[in-house]
């Protein structure tokens, strides 16, 4: 099949595939303009990050990417949440993706910057409400995805209900996406692309310790397990010693110096935790990976991620 084009309001992207935003600094301004350079939407991960870093990545990517579509992915969670907003608009991003909660007034900015927002969603009431708020695209997130999971049905399942009900928006699939015969698949099922996050995180341009990679290449079935965050809701990740100890309870509470989400249980630091795998502290670390990083063996530069995606989904 011929890969249709991804309209997303005004804006329209050549191969329809979003790079997920992915935190805290795995997907920073080098990955998401290869990303837009190579067709796709190149997406900033911008929870965790401050206000500064947080414009000065999109101007980076901006610059590297002049004609591509770069957006950011924000959590609802996060403490800050609408000052991130006002900074990613003030510094010309092109979209806002926001999920890990839901917000209703996030679609005001939208309306009055006219620039698109796009609500991840895990369920079909979710997928509705975001409509009728004003979502310009909705991304249908199943428990396939890394990261924050806000539901434990595949991502096929929610999929089909979601596509029976909205009609005039353009529906997205994530998680567990890894080549392109699953991108044609789905785009024949109807949805208008698919967002892929883990598997860029595998590309060189994707700016994280060599050694988190290699937790990926290394990683097999039985690696990736389910926990729970303390920013209330479950996650997937790579099981290392951290996580074998969030998993026992072993883990001890501490006493909080960033003050980052709107709500925390303060059973450990996910931002801390988050950096510490950027930075390769494998061993004090939550390693996010979608439930299929065990397909995955190759460490390519993003165009060719794009190249070989593009021509497994032409060729079915």
């Amino acid at each position: 099949m011929n890969l249709p084009q991804l309209k997303i309001g005004n804006l329209v992207a050549a191969i329809p595939i979003i790079q997920g935003g992915m935190a805290v600094r795995i997907s920073t301004a080098p990955l998401a303009a290869a990303v837009a350079n190579a067709g796709g939407i190149g997406v900033i991960g911008g929870s965790g990050m401050g206000i500064e870093e947080l414009k000065d990545q999109i101007k980076k990517a901006k610059e590297l990417a002049p004609n591509g579509i770069i957006g950011v992915n924000i959590m609802f969670v996060a403490r800050e949440f609408f000052q991130l907003v006002e900074a990613a608009i003030s510094s010309g991003v092109d979209l806002i993706i926001t999920g890990a909660g839901f917000s209703r007034d996030v679609f005001k900015y939208g309306e009055k910057y006219k620039i698109p927002i796009v609500s991840i969603v895990s369920s079909v009431k979710t997928a509705i409400l975001a409509e009728k708020c004003g979502a310009d695209a909705i991304i249908v997130e199943g428990k396939e995805a890394g990261g924050h999971l806000g539901t434990d049905r595949p991502m096929r399942e929610v999929l089909t209900e979601v596509l029976e009900v909205i009609k005039g928006l353009p529906v997205i699939a994530a998680g567990g996406i890894t080549n392109g015969t699953e991108i044609a698949e789905l785009i024949k099922k109807g949805a208008a692309g698919v967002q892929m996050a883990t598997r860029f995180v595998l590309s060189k341009e994707c700016d994280v310790s060599d050694k988190f990679k290699q937790m990926y290449l290394s990683a097999n079935k039985e690696d990736i397990v389910v926990f729970q965050s303390p920013v209330g809701l479950p996650g997937r990740a790579l099981r290392n010693k951290f996580v074998s100890k969030v998993l026992d309870g072993s883990i001890e509470f501490f006493k909080c110096s960033y003050q980052c989400m709107k709500k925390c249980s303060f059973r450990f630091c996910i931002i801390e935790s988050l950096i510490n795998a950027q930075k390769g502290d494998i061993d004090n670390a939550i390693i996010f990976s979608g439930e299929n990083v065990w397909k995955m063996k190759e460490i390519l530069p993003v165009k060719d991620i794009f190249s070989r995606l593009v021509k497994e989904a032409e060729a079915n």
